[in-house]
């Protein structure tokens, strides 16, 4: 086992570099797919793919770290720790289930601590058929001109303008109108896209490098910004289906200590979303039966964690803000999405270690 000091980092950098290192210290290849621009500090940004156990194997347990970037400091740390911890890897060896970890699924938003892509792309939204009409977000399109300002931080008038919202509709409304995904503003938060991201292609090419053998998947993706801090929810990822739903409640509710939520009936913090990654399993690996979760860990108040993420925004359309200003809203950023501190991080490995030991037996049973 590491230290909870020594899974967790505060950098990008320093995240690859010590996911790297565990890799290879247990004994693993690491295959890289280069990202096409410079991190924040100019360093090489890239999806790191790991796979611990055999590529001909049944059962496949996927875990992944930083879908939406900021995200990635506690992922990481969840993927570094699980590398470093013999008797789970003994555990999932026995149980003839292979692990593949995805270090940094965004890593240009993991880099420049923002959620979104290089696109502007939340790519949490992103996995739709753009062949066919995209969904419309009409609350979005209401609440855009709100949300992002012309000045940060933002006016009395518009303070009291958000404020007047919550209280006619409240907060839940505004979360879904907000959080829910949208197509329309390509400079707007949440913004889905017309066009895969360079991380749905990529996570695709790996999803069928590795996962198209396997007769079960298991995917467990790591998040956080929602919730009570330090609780880790499991919120089934994948289709509205009561097979696969009961299946996933069977494997982690913990006897009811964990339950798993579900944003299809309304028993998840998180709002009904549209454009989700987990749809790529079903597309790239169709032989398999799919199970999976997010496990999103609490941080700060909802509407904390979105005046920070209205903040970053509102720097990314301003990058000629001040200096000083520019180091407060990124500050604010990260810790909206990530608390720097032992009890949390503890916390945080604690519950993802059960949530990976649940998921092998699942899958071997």
């Amino acid at each position: 086992m590491i230290p909870v000091g020594g899974a967790f980092s505060s950098s990008y950098a320093q995240a690859r570099e010590r996911f790297l290192q565990s890799a290879r210290r247990a004994g693993l290849e690491v295959e890289s797919k280069p990202h096409p621009l410079a991190g924040r500090d100019g360093e090489a940004l890239a999806m790191d793919v790991a796979r611990d156990g055999r590529p001909d194997a049944a059962s496949l347990l996927i875990v992944s770290s930083a879908c939406h970037g900021v995200e990635g400091f506690c992922g990481s740390g969840v993927q570094v720790a699980a590398l470093h911890d013999e008797a789970w890897r003994e555990h999932a060896r026995r149980r003839g289930v292979t692990v593949l970890y995805i270090h940094a699924l965004n890593p240009y938003g993991f880099s420049h601590i923002r959620r979104a892509t290089h696109e502007n792309v939340d790519l949490n939204r992103n996995f739709q058929d753009f062949s066919q009409p995209l969904p419309v977000n009409e609350g979005y399109r209401e609440l855009h001109p709100l949300l992002l300002p012309q000045q940060w931080p933002p006016t009395d008038a518009n303070r009291a303008a958000v404020a007047r919202y919550i209280a006619e509709r409240g907060e839940a409304a505004l979360q879904a109108a907000v959080s829910r995904g949208q197509h329309e503003f390509p400079d707007g938060m949440f913004y889905g896209g017309h066009a895969p991201t360079w991380s749905n292609l990529t996570l695709r090419e790996v999803l069928r490098s590795h996962g198209r053998r396997a007769a079960r998947i298991a995917w467990i993706d790591v998040h956080t910004g929602l919730g009570p801090s330090g609780v880790g929810e499991r919120i089934y990822a994948g289709r509205d289906d009561g097979g696969a739903i009961g299946r996933a409640r069977a494997w982690w509710h913990g006897g009811g200590a964990t339950p798993v939520t579900s944003i299809y009936d309304g028993s998840s913090s998180s709002a009904f979303l549209t454009g989700l990654m987990w749809s790529a399993a079903y597309d790239e690996c169709p032989q398999a039966q799919y199970t999976g979760i997010a496990i999103e860990y609490g941080t700060l108040p909802l509407m904390e964690a979105l005046q920070a993420l209205r903040g970053e925004h509102w720097l990314h359309l301003h990058p000629d803000a001040p200096a000083a200003l520019a180091a407060q809203i990124k500050g604010q950023m990260r810790d909206a999405y990530y608390v720097d501190s032992a009890d949390w991080k503890e916390q945080v490995l604690r519950q993802a270690r059960e949530a990976l030991t649940q998921a092998v037996d699942g899958l071997a049973g």
